[in-house]
């Protein structure tokens, strides 16, 4: 899935190239924000009046959080902090949100994560996330319960209905169809 280019973004908008979604942050205010919004909002109406077919099967979901935003597009991977986490789960309404928490310095974790990036693009109708257990995110981490790694929690409504401990592909598979199914 190719990800909405924008070469001339407000000088307040800066994309982290190292996240597999875009994600825009604004350094200098919510009027940054809403001017982004309205050229992004802008674009993707002229790329969907164009007859971009891949606009038909993916869905954006924009979150603000405090000075914060997040684009979440299903179909990848979007890398979340304790501060837009909840926000984005919010966001997601009905759909299941599958989080994966890792730390850069887990073997397991960086075997699973090629295989999770493709469950994204696999399930259009998930939510994918990418929580790095470390010190920053240690509250969050704590809240949900974590205590190895790699785990993954998957959500509906806004509650955990699913959790896989340890890089067990063919559990989340398994924990993912049957949360979708439900």
């Amino acid at each position: 899935m190719s990800l909405l280019h924008l070469p001339h973004a407000p000088p307040a908008i800066r994309s982290s190239p190292s996240l597999s979604a875009a994600q825009p942050i604004a350094a200098s205010g919510i009027s940054s924000c809403k001017s982004y919004f309205s050229l992004e909002s802008s674009l993707l109406k002229s790329i969907s009046a164009a007859g971009n077919n891949r606009k038909k099967h993916s869905t954006v979901l924009r979150v603000r959080s405090s000075l914060e935003t997040t684009t979440v597009t299903v179909g990848q991977v979007t890398e979340v902090t304790k501060d837009t986490f909840w926000p984005i789960v919010k966001a997601a309404g009905d759909k299941a949100v599958v989080v994966d928490m890792y730390t850069q310095w887990c073997g397991p974790c960086k075997v699973i994560a090629p295989k999770f990036q493709e469950l994204s693009q696999t399930y259009l109708d998930v939510v994918f996330l990418k929580l790095d257990c470390n010190q920053e995110n240690r509250p969050l981490a704590k809240e949900l319960g974590i205590r190895v790694v790699p785990t993954f929690k998957i959500l509906k409504d806004n509650k955990v209905v699913k959790e896989v401990t340890g890089a067990k592909f063919d559990d989340l598979v398994l924990a993912i169809e049957t949360v979708r199914s439900s």
